[in-house]
């Protein structure tokens, strides 16, 4: 694991700023927003991107963000950006709507995001399991990285309870993302949702060997929509072969699970994860 020393005014300095500046019509990314993988932008970031892009484009209150893919066909690099959407279907109970991300007028990740309107619940009951979640830690600062405040479980990683620990066997995580996305502006619960779906892929894909495959896309879907700052995450299935994995993990709130993630991912090595050290030690 790589770390990213600074001082304790660094880091209250990092924690405020923003991933992406906007500049008349164009995104201008911060350094805080590069990911793990190398010298280009997180995959939780591009995700917030599409996912406030596409929130952007529907107005009805009613209609309910239930599906989010994230498409990451190339390294989207720390350079300006534009975003660009359309709307391709607009029904009385729908809307599908498309964004697509550019850089020197090429295009370097595209989101497609589908919304329902919201009804009645019908009655009887729908077997789903129930993911049993570590607690939430409620102290501050307990594991603080470049990204948000991560409490992790299951690996050698950010591990906060040794009875958790088990390399082979299930990860949890709870995220809160402590900046905003774009400026100042608040998060929104669908944008925070989008950003903690990305992480689907390290959970479902890391093993005793840490973490060997790269996200190349991930979907989230949503039955409602998350309260609070706080989104927990559980993995649920891996599966892989010839360099190949997909995999899952279910998202919670504080009241309970809200929806599923769903990633693809192909074989890769060179994951570095980048943590503040606060005490510059």
């Amino acid at each position: 694991m790589t770390e990213t020393n600074l001082a304790p005014d660094d880091v209250d300095s990092a924690a405020q700023a923003p991933y992406f500046l906007r500049d008349e019509t164009r995104f201008v990314p911060n350094q805080i927003a590069r990911g793990g993988w190398g010298p280009s932008l997180s995959g939780h970031v591009v995700g917030g991107l599409l996912g406030w892009a596409v929130e952007r484009a529907v107005d009805d209150p009613e209609l309910q963000p239930a599906r989010l893919t994230v498409d990451l066909p190339a390294p989207v690099a720390l350079e300006p950006m534009e975003v660009r959407t359309t709307v391709h279907h607009d029904r009385r109970r729908l809307r599908l709507v498309e964004v697509v991300l550019t850089q020197h007028g090429a295009p370097v990740a595209r989101g497609s995001a589908l919304f329902l309107r919201r009804g009645p619940q019908p009655e009887g009951r729908v077997w789903s399991p129930n993911p049993q979640m570590p607690p939430l830690p409620i102290e501050d600062g307990a594991q603080p990285t470049l990204f948000m405040r991560t409490y992790g479980w299951g690996t050698e990683l950010q591990n906060r309870d040794p009875e958790w620990v088990d390399p082979s066997g299930p990860k949890y995580t709870w995220l809160h993302e402590t900046r905003s996305l774009i400026d100042d502006e608040p998060l929104s619960p669908f944008t925070r949702a989008a950003m903690a779906a990305d992480i689907t892929a390290s959970l479902a894909n890391w093993g005793t060997n840490g973490l060997q495959f790269i996200n190349a896309d991930y979907t989230l879907t949503l039955s409602r929509l998350p309260e609070g700052p706080n989104i927990g995450m559980a993995s649920l299935t891996h599966y892989s072969h010839d360099g190949v994995a997909t995999g899952s993990a279910v998202l919670v709130d504080c009241k309970g699970p809200i929806g599923s993630g769903v990633s693809v991912a192909i074989a890769h090595s060179g994951f570095r994860p980048t943590q503040v050290n606060p005490t510059n030690e």
